[in-house]
């Protein structure tokens, strides 16, 4: 019978159908136009760009050159007014519930695909077909889903026409720079959100894709899940994809002791990692040691503050700014490091002597009499460059 389609389906193989048809248009969008036709972290088969593209072109109507132009732009500009999607400027729930209307906003913006949408495929496809008829691919997505599925395929249809809508354009680019957790302090207000990984493929983890954009994987924590990267494993054994580009991984030598240009150049490489390891070796154990001296008062600023000595200064509101002057003058050794760590930052954009400038800094925290300091010290000192069999 028409009604239930040619399938005709139970509802809850339908509904698993639906997962199924979600989760490959979130596998063409975080393979096909993020990982791989934005920051180019991969290469894919050609027969399998051409799938990807045919199946966005059915469930999203989004144009390539579009999506790519769009995602650089929000790299390039994140956080400013000139982004196409920053909460801090469109408004989280704007970005929330409106991503998608923000996305064709500044798709008609020729500037932006002039200037951001370089080396998209420009073949007879997509000229005569996918850039110029991109309704004609949803309406034959919706005939389809209706003739397999029948009346309830249009309500297949419809989860499959906001699926990206919400979970991309609204989640990630909203919830993703608002809310959520933070492994590295990057310029922008990137987080990770958890548990959403089998729904999003890992682009949750948004944080750790802003600090380490070219990477192919997007998982850096051993409890952290990217489930687009276990796909690329397969792709990869299939030979229809290769991992060009991942983040860097730390290698040090214990009981190194010599910091040279190499040992320079592999701190610089792993700068975030550097950061992120003086936040938890330096920063938070001397603010807890610190919140058991002093009065109630004294204990409570410091309980406030402390979680703001390592935030990305420049994302610091004017509230927050004074909360941290005023924790730091609380407490002098709070001060120091708080002191130490804008110094080491400062090395990586301004210093034209980086091994020197890094032997300074590293002599200075010896020499501070601070036990955490200098075991800092000695870790930034086993830093050693990676060997070709390391990558």
């Amino acid at each position: 019978m028409w009604y239930f389609g040619i399938l005709d389906l139970s509802v809850w193989s339908l509904i698993v159908t639906t997962l199924v048809l979600t989760h490959l248009t979130t596998l063409s969008v975080t393979l096909y136009l993020h990982r791989y036709s934005a920051h180019r972290a991969i290469e894919l088969h050609a027969a399998l760009k051409h799938f990807f593209r045919f199946w966005l072109w059915l469930t999203t109507g989004m144009k390539t050159r579009e999506w790519t132009a769009i995602h650089r732009k929000h790299h390039a500009q994140c956080e400013t007014r000139e982004d196409p999607h920053s909460p801090r400027y469109k408004g989280l729930a704007t970005v929330v519930w409106q991503g998608a209307e923000l996305y064709r906003a500044e798709a008609r913006n020729p500037e932006t695909l002039c200037r951001y949408g370089k080396n998209c495929p420009d073949d007879w496809l997509e000229r005569k077909l996918y850039s110029r008829f991109p309704n004609a691919g949803v309406t034959l997505m919706v005939v389809l889903d209706i003739g397999l599925f029948g009346v309830l395929g249009l309500t297949v249809w419809a989860v499959q026409m906001m699926w990206i809508a919400f979970w991309a354009a609204g989640v990630v680019n909203g919830l993703g720079h608002a809310v959520g957790y933070r492994n590295f302090e990057c310029r922008d207000a990137a987080t990770n959100l958890l548990p959403w990984g089998v729904l999003i493929c890992g682009e949750e983890l948004h944080n750790n894709h802003h600090t380490y954009p070219g990477s192919a994987k997007l998982s850096i924590r051993p409890w952290e899940f990217d489930l687009g990267w276990a796909w690329l494993r397969l792709l990869s054994a299939l030979r229809l994809a290769r991992v060009v580009r991942v983040a860097p991984v730390a290698h040090r030598v214990p009981g190194k002791r010599c910091l040279d240009s190499d040992t320079a150049m592999a701190i610089l490489r792993n700068r975030f990692l550097v950061m992120a390891q003086y936040r938890q070796l330096v920063i938070a154990p001397l603010a807890k040691q610190e919140l058991a001296l002093g009065d109630a008062s004294r204990r409570r600023l410091i309980r406030r503050g402390r979680r703001l000595l390592w935030r990305e200064t420049s994302l610091l509101n004017a509230r927050q700014q004074a909360l941290v002057s005023a924790t730091l003058s609380q407490s002098p050794l709070l001060g120091l490091i708080y002191q130490k760590r804008m110094a080491l930052q400062r090395i990586w954009a301004e210093s034209n002597d980086l091994s020197a400038a890094i032997g300074q800094w590293v002599q200075e925290a010896e020499a501070s009499g601070i036990r955490s300091l200098r075991e800092f010290a000695d870790l930034l000192r086993s830093y050693a460059p990676h060997s070709r069999g390391d990558e």
